[in-house]
């Protein structure tokens, strides 16, 4: 393999096997200072090698490596001589492909397990104590490694809990070290990162600034930029580092879809044009939007309808700059995973404005500088560029706005409504100080209505749903347990200063099985 490094340095492949914590094992790499990227697990030697990672990780999966049409990895990959990590179902398919022996039917583990190393000589668990508590959720286990491995750990329930063999540079765990209840699990990835794999732990938010910045010099020469600002996180620090990068070449287009939080517009004009002297166009094109979206309740329609209007308005909007042949977006690598990941190859849970729902003929070439990086990310990027901190702690919005938090047609009435619903649930969380602890905290209006009493009255009104979740990085969220005093106030407060509403519930699902948005 040839010695010319990675632009982003030292990289660590996470090879997808299905698992959900595929995605929780790349940040973690990524928490060591090292770039981490998952991959299919169709990948081949010869691609792998052309990529020239310092080390692989086998992710879990939810299929026994016994079933017909189990996922499966080019086996000359063992043989490339680069450091290998298998995690549960990747420590099985080790041992199944290099001929040891993987247990059918086995009494399974799932959760809190006691760990016990019985070979001090291990490589991976040196320095650990003989025994700790570690995650498990497997059915199958390993019950033999295979030739020349030895097994250097035991549960009651897994005989080979973990296994190496230091010559091929091979080691697998049956145990999952990425999540917070194995407790010395950063401290394992740290060891077969730093130590064995000898990763060196460039990966900072400098380093990635000036990659960006130098990508999108050589890309850019000197043709003008356009980036759309949708009033969210990334497209904002998207712009910031483009325009780091080439200045005034760079010119922000901001469309008013009509579909923004109540007072966003005048803010995002605010922060962009006045306070960060980034050339913007304002453009009001709300009545627009709303005649596009006339008729239309299928999400996935609302979502492409909206995404193919945006790419028009900006080509409408910047005829003038004949120049301008790239478009800036804010895509981050959830958004690519949920559309189908890098490949297409994954399951589609629904397709993102700027991934895949942009249209066929559009003219500007992408400029995706925010695409490998998770939302958490994003966030320390846009501090170190100097970004307020009303811009960069803003709780996400999706790019195609309120018109996916109405569920049904999207009309001027339907988004009044939602937007000062939206208003409250937001303030009222700033108020309560949980701006930081809540990922997402926003109001739904669901196109259903139900009968009330207001004022010995009777009602016939929409209900409004607020969903508040916790996340890290968006691929998995957790709903919020917010205090009953303050959902009584959301829920009092807009029943009572919003007309037409009638009913306040919240959403209790997390993600999964449901995602953070309602469509």
């Amino acid at each position: 393999m040839s010695d010319t490094p990675n632009p982003v340095g030292d990289i660590v492949l996470v090879v997808d096997f299905g698992a959900q914590y595929a995605q929780l094992i790349a940040r973690r790499i990524r928490e060591l200072n090292v770039y981490s990227e998952i991959v299919p697990h169709r990948i081949t030697a010869a691609e792998i090698a052309e990529r020239r990672p310092a080390a692989i990780i086998l992710s879990g999966g939810p299929k026994s490596v016994h079933v017909e049409g189990a996922p499966t990895l080019d086996r000359a990959i063992y043989d490339l001589g680069i450091p290998i990590l298998g995690i549960c179902y990747g420590a099985q398919l080790i041992a199944q492909q290099l001929d040891g022996e993987v247990g059918r039917g086995m009494r399974g583990e799932y959760g809190r397990a006691r760990l016990r190393i019985t070979d001090p000589a291990t490589q991976l668990l040196a320095d650990l104590a003989i025994e700790q508590d570690v995650w498990m959720s497997h059915f199958d286990a390993v019950v033999r490694a295979p030739d020349g491995f030895i097994a250097t750990a035991s549960t009651p329930d897994a005989p080979v809990a973990a296994m190496e063999n230091a010559e091929r540079l091979i080691w697998g765990v049956q145990f999952h070290p990425e999540v917070v209840h194995t407790a010395s699990g950063m401290q394992i990835l740290r060891r077969f990162v730093n130590d064995l794999a000898g990763c060196r732990p460039t990966w900072t938010m400098a380093s990635i600034i000036d990659d960006q910045v130098e990508a999108v010099r050589t890309k850019v020469g000197a043709d003008r930029v356009i980036c759309g600002l949708s009033g969210g996180v990334d497209s904002a620090v998207a712009a910031a580092l483009v325009h780091r990068a080439i200045g005034p070449q760079l010119t922000c287009v901001y469309v008013d879809t009509g579909l923004m939080r109540k007072g966003e517009s005048d803010q995002v004009v605010e922060t962009f044009r006045r306070n960060m002297g980034i050339e913007l166009i304002h453009v009001d094109a709300g009545s627009r939007f709303f005649e596009r979206l006339e008729g239309i309740t299928d999400p996935e329609l609302k979502r492409k309808a909206i995404g193919e209007l945006f790419v028009r308005i900006f080509e409408e909007n910047t005829g003038g700059l004949t120049d301008a042949t790239f478009l800036v977006q804010g895509t981050l690598y959830p958004d690519v995973i949920e559309s189908g990941g890098s490949d297409g190859t994954a399951a589609v849970i629904k397709s993102h404005h700027n991934v895949g729902g942009l249209p066929d003929d559009m003219t500007l070439q992408l400029i995706e500088p925010l695409r490998s990086l998770f939302k958490d990310e994003v966030r320390k990027l846009g501090s170190e560029l100097g970004l307020p901190d009303e811009i960069v702690w803003r709780q996400p919005f999706p790019g195609p706005g309120l018109g996916v938090r109405i569920i049904g047609e999207v009309t001027p009435a339907n988004v009044a409504i939602l937007q000062e619903a939206d208003a409250i649930v937001r303030e009222e969380i700033g108020l309560a100080g949980l701006e930081r602890e809540i990922w997402q905290a926003f109001a739904v209006l669901a196109d259903i209505r139900s009968v009330g009493v207001m004022g010995d009255e009777r009602t016939y009104a929409h209900p409004i749903i607020i969903r508040a979740v916790t996340s890290d990085d968006a691929m998995t969220a957790d709903w919020a347990r917010l205090p009953y005093d303050l959902l009584e106030r959301m829920a009092s407060r807009i029943i009572n200063e919003v007309s037409g509403v009638n009913r306040v519930a919240y959403d209790i699902t997390s993600k999964p099985p449901g995602t953070i948005e309602w469509e």
